[in-house]
């Protein structure tokens, strides 16, 4: 696992355009968010702010990148040749995924961290800390999912983008909106429970018990997207 995870480190260093959506982009877009984070605090709240930048590096560092890395890999039978050594199929996409995993896990701790000290601290740190990595469980577990019908790298432009951007939709709705109305359609959209968990880990006055609850519609979402990747994921290029 960890050579193969080496190995697709130092790939995603020589390819520049999947930088750029990796590393670029969702930090152009975080220091917009947190440069802003007084307007936004307005219209939303201190929150908010934080679960788009979770949102945001998901959808875009770790989503994206997952679906166009596991598409390359299998465009150019990398993925045909390791299946055929003894590395077993979980220890593959495991290495696969770890370095676009570690990047994106980095990148969320530095820019909370920086919104944290510019803007307040969350009221609980380790509330934060599950919601964002319940998150990405997701997002990771959507990216392997979505991988299963994308033919190409390019094509990983078009089926990756409905739910990248609908993701910070949904986070940007329920972020502003709040539960108040519509709760269990926000709660039960991908990514709606845990914009709430985020929103009420960095805000407060919440019970703990009652936040964690919120993590039940991630961890379903999960549970679907793995099950849809069992059922997708190919190993070998499509016909």
């Amino acid at each position: 696992m960890l050579p193969i995870a080496h190995s697709e480190l130092v790939q995603l260093f020589r390819n520049r355009a999947v930088l750029v959506t990796s590393l670029v982009m969702p930090v152009a877009a975080a220091v917009f968010f947190i440069g802003f984070r007084d307007v936004f605090a307005r219209i939303g709240s201190v929150g908010y702010v934080a679960a788009v930048l979770v949102f945001t590096i998901a959808a875009f560092s770790l989503y994206a990148t997952t679906v166009t890395t596991l598409a390359a890999r299998r465009q150019d039978l990398f993925l045909k040749r390791l299946r055929s050594t003894a590395a077993r199929d979980a220890s593959i996409l495991t290495g696969l995924v770890l370095p676009v995993s570690a990047i994106a896990l980095v990148q969320v701790g530095v820019i909370l961290g920086v919104f944290a000290a510019v803007g307040g601290g969350p009221a609980d740190p380790v509330l934060v800390v599950v919601a964002v990595l319940a998150t990405f469980v997701m997002m990771l577990a959507f990216g392997i999912a979505t991988a299963g019908v994308t033919t190409s790298p390019e094509h990983a432009q078009v089926t990756s983008l409905p739910l990248s951007l609908g993701v910070v939709v949904v986070a940007s709705w329920v972020g502003i909106t709040g539960t108040d109305s519509l709760p269990l359609l926000k709660r039960l959209l991908p990514g709606g429970a845990a914009t709430e968990l985020v929103v009420t880990a960095w805000e407060g006055g919440v019970a703990v018990t009652d936040s964690l609850l919120l993590l039940a519609p991630t961890l379903a979402w999960v549970v679907v997207a793995v099950a849809v990747a069992a059922r997708l994921f190919r190993w070998e290029p499509r016909r």
